[in-house]
């Protein structure tokens, strides 16, 4: 702040007096409020222009939200200087970037005020303070007149007051605008979620006899060597166990959302369950190798395991490089809680975004090459936690990505009852 004194001429009823009536507007309407805080401002200092400026990012400028409606506040509006640029400087600039307030009452004679305020608008006495919502510097609040040693240490005061409640109004404001935002698309998820579990039942019931009468037609195809027709009903099947399984996944995600997900657990060999999934996902584009020891038994639910490998490998090679291999390695390490298995599962491919890697294990949460719904992650975490374990991401260099699902060898699951 300036070290000119202030001139101590009292103001203090009418100062709080006009406090009292900021203090009753509503803070719902962030614009409104801000504006009619400029016009309190301006009676209660009589100062010929207030302006509740805000900083504007993405233009690297300060802009007046609230101006008063006063003739020198409607000549800034007429010349632009209710928008001003970072890199122009000025008081205003250097209070929002320094976050020092600063006082005059002879703003002509300050050579780092702009000649547009001074000149054009002809202020003479100014004060500014900084604004700031909860930690962050916003903007700053300003006052001028026209007169010269015109303010005093009240007024000053006064709009330090203001500048802070200015300040907690928008904070609010912002962190109730979070809440609704975050409230409607928890809402509009729940009703997706909803609808396609509705949708989900139905597709279920109609696959059932669909997927029986393929299997005779094929059947029936092999039995009298009709080769091409053989070939076709592949296909049909194909696609019609690829519906199916979108359809297990939604199914499954709704059954996690109401905590009725059972597991089964009992002893598997692991490295057999894995060597039995390989061959159905390894393609000449990626052929999968595996790298295991000879056995690795665990206390675990077996179709569920499984459920996360093919769901690994899927995703694997979704997102892989053309004519690359998958990897899957199988290992046994000691953790804190005793003996964990580990499968990891690489690919080669483009590497995932911050935010992709933020949002992987969302359900409904896709790539763009992805032909499910993105809920296979979602609900392999899920398994993977459900099992004491985890499962987890780790990006190597530009293109690798390891995708390990680690829990406990000999950890006795407990069915719901």
């Amino acid at each position: 702040m300036s070290s000119e004194p202030f001139p101590q001429t009292p103001k203090t009823d009418r100062l709080f007096e006009i406090l009292q009536h900021l203090l009753a507007l509503p803070t719902t309407d962030v614009r409104e409020t801000i504006f009619r805080t400029a016009q309190l401002v301006a009676q209660a200092l009589q100062a010929d222009k207030v302006d509740v400026f805000l900083e504007d990012p993405a233009n690297q400028s300060l802009v007046a939200v609230g101006t008063s409606l006063t003739p020198m506040g409607a000549r800034e509006k007429a010349i632009g200087l209710d928008r001003i640029p970072l890199a122009e400087g000025g008081r205003a600039v250097e209070v929002f970037q320094t976050g020092q307030p600063y006082w005059t009452g002879w703003a002509r004679r300050d050579p780092e005020e702009l000649t547009e305020m001074t000149k054009t608008l002809g202020v003479r006495s100014e004060m500014l303070v900084p604004l700031s919502v909860g930690t962050a510097r916003r903007g700053v609040l300003l006052a001028a007149s026209s007169a010269s040693q015109f303010f005093q240490e009240a007024d000053f005061r006064f709009l330090e007051a203001v500048a802070n409640w200015v300040g907690v109004v928008i904070h609010r404001a912002e962190l109730s605008e979070d809440y609704a935002n975050e409230a409607a698309d928890h809402a509009r998820l729940l009703a997706a979620e909803e609808i396609l579990t509705v949708m989900a039942h139905d597709l279920h019931n109609y696959l059932t006899p669909l997927k029986g009468r393929l299997e005779l037609l094929h059947r029936r195809a092999l039995r009298e060597k009709q080769d091409m027709l053989v070939r076709e009903l592949e296909v049909i099947s194909q696609t019609t166990s690829r519906l199916d399984r979108l359809v297990s996944d939604l199914l499954d995600a709704e059954r996690l959302r109401q905590g009725i997900f059972a597991l089964h657990p009992q002893e598997v060999d692991l490295v057999e369950l894995v060597e039995e999934v390989v061959p159905i996902w390894s393609t000449p584009g990626h052929p999968v190798q595996m790298q295991a020891p000879e056995r690795l038994v665990v206390t675990a639910d077996p179709n569920r395991i499984q459920q996360v490998v093919e769901n690994l490998l899927s995703n694997a090679t979704t997102y892989a490089n053309p004519g690359t291999p998958i990897h899957i390695v199988i290992t046994q390490e000691q953790r804190a809680g005793g003996a964990f298995a580990l499968i990891t599962v690489t690919n080669q491919g483009q590497q995932m975004s911050p935010e992709q890697l933020k949002s992987l294990f969302h359900p409904f949460a896709k790539g763009s090459r992805s032909l499910g719904l993105g809920l296979g992650l979602y609900i392999s975490q899920q398994i993977a936690q459900i099992h004491q374990g985890v499962l987890t991401v780790r990006t190597e260099g530009e293109d690798t990505t390891h995708v390990t699902l680690a829990f406990p060898c000999s950890l006795s699951v407990p069915s719901p009852s």
